[in-house]
C-alpha cells in the first residue's frame, strides 16, 4: 500500500538532491527512474531504474531510497575524478 501520492513522492526524492537538479518519472509498470544531474555540465551523473514505487510505503523505505542513491551518486563520482586523473598522467 503506497502512503503517498506519485506526484508526493517525486518531490520528496527531487528536493533532497538540490541544489543539484534530479528528475524522478513513473513507468507504466509504476516503476521509478531517478535521474541526478551534474550541476555544471547538465550531464546525467547518475540514473537507476526499476525502482518499485509500491514498496516506498514509508518514510523509512523512502529514507533508505535517498540514502542508497546519494551513495552511489558519491561512490560515482570518485570513479569519475579518479579515471580523470588516470587520463592526466
Amino acid at each position: 500500500m503506497q502512503v503517498l501520492s506519485t506526484l508526493e513522492l517525486r518531490n520528496i526524492i527531487e528536493s533532497s538532491f538540490l541544489p543539484t537538479r534530479c528528475q524522478c518519472s513513473l513507468g507504466a509498470d509504476e516503476s521509478l527512474t531517478v535521474r541526478v544531474f551534474d550541476r555544471k555540465s547538465e550531464r546525467i551523473d547518475l540514473m537507476v531504474t526499476g525502482i518499485q514505487a509500491s514498496k516506498l510505503d514509508s518514510s523509512r523505505a523512502i529514507s533508505d531510497l535517498i540514502a542508497g542513491l546519494r551513495y552511489d551518486l558519491k561512490n560515482h563520482q570518485v570513479a569519475a575524478a579518479g579515471e580523470m586523473k588516470a587520463r592526466a598522467r
